[in-house]
């Protein structure tokens, strides 16, 4: 999905089990927008080498580690959050040699490289879902294909409505709905499906092995959906933030994947980390992505929603610290 650049601070942190400490606890981590950061071959699209040749200003900067938003093989219906090939560059922005020497030339600055991995839905133009909308049912089981409600199907499968605006159904020739949470070029991947999670932990290894040094985890809240699919009530909104775990955002058994990657994290040196883009409806809900055993860190939205006051920031701090006590 797409992020403005004044995200909030990566805030809640792994609590209290690691005495030890890690690079990330009080690390300044610079976002790169790739696409308008910087242009090194005068076409007016930012790029990877474009990012190479400013490090050193970043490293004077101060900064310790650099973001960069996702530069994969996509159709940019979402700024590159709708991704068709997660193993590979998107010429707009290079090749894997240019990622390649991005995250060798950080480190010998003494530069950190997290990118974005996109777990949640992947782009309709991904080899899966063209096989899908071709009618491969095993390429359709990836995703959450439902047949309709109603005379002839004509209904969606639920009242589920896009964070985007409108119904997270789309409909497809054969007469099938398909589920998006976001744009309608964005289907939603079923991870009950064993594909899915060996896909990720190959992707994970993928860029582990070219030496980045993280991944922050888009919609890390929402790769599971409650059994069933049950309607929230109609004329019900969907939010990326509630008052309560919804029946496609904050399940608990997205806690399982996140554990499976730390353990994937941990068997790679250097300290790799995974940073959780999870909005939960309480501290306490929040904390749970940084337990010990998952993930390092997570963004912190109440932060977000926070009136611009002394007292009400001090509420979500106490708040927040008491959670990962």
């Amino acid at each position: 999905m797409t992020h403005e650049l004044t995200a909030v601070q990566l805030a809640s942190a792994s609590s209290n089990a690691d005495a030890r400490g890690g690079w990330w606890r009080d690390a300044v981590i610079y976002q790169v927008y790739v696409r308008s950061f910087a242009d090194s071959g005068g076409d007016g699209v930012g790029d990877l080498r474009g990012v190479r040749e400013r490090l050193p200003h970043l490293a004077r900067l101060g900064v310790d580690a650099v973001w960069l938003t996702p530069f994969y093989v996509s159709p940019q219906a979402d700024g590159g959050y709708d991704v068709a090939d997660y193993r590979a560059v998107d010429p707009l922005f290079g090749d894997l040699a240019d990622a390649d020497d991005l995250v060798r030339g950080a480190h010998a600055l003494g530069l950190r490289v997290i990118v974005d991995v996109v777990p949640n839905h992947t782009s309709a133009e991904h080899p899966w879902f063209r096989a899908a909308l071709a009618g491969d049912r095993a390429a359709r089981a990836r995703y959450l294909f439902r047949p309709g409600r109603g005379a002839d199907g004509a209904e969606p499968p639920n009242d589920w409505e896009s964070v985007f605006g409108g119904p997270a159904w789309t409909r497809v020739a054969d007469g099938e709905w398909y589920l998006h949470l976001f744009a309608p070029e964005q289907p939603d991947l079923d991870w009950a499906h064993p594909e899915v999670p060996a896909e990720f932990s190959s992707v994970l290894r993928f860029w582990l092995d070219l030496g980045v040094d993280g991944f922050r985890v888009d919609v890390a809240h929402g790769m599971v959906k409650a059994p069933g699919l049950p309607d929230i009530g109609r004329g019900a909104q969907a939010t990326l933030i509630g008052t309560e775990p919804l029946p496609f955002f904050d399940q608990d058994g997205v806690h399982e994947i996140h554990r499976s990657w730390r353990r994937l994290l941990d068997s790679y040196g250097g300290d790799r980390i995974g940073v959780a883009e999870a909005w939960a409806p309480t501290s306490e809900r929040l904390a749970l992505y940084v337990r010990p055993d998952e993930l390092h860190q997570a963004f912190n939205f109440r932060f977000l929603n926070c009136p611009w006051d002394t007292t009400a920031m001090r509420t979500v701090i106490d708040e927040s610290l008491a959670a990962t006590a």
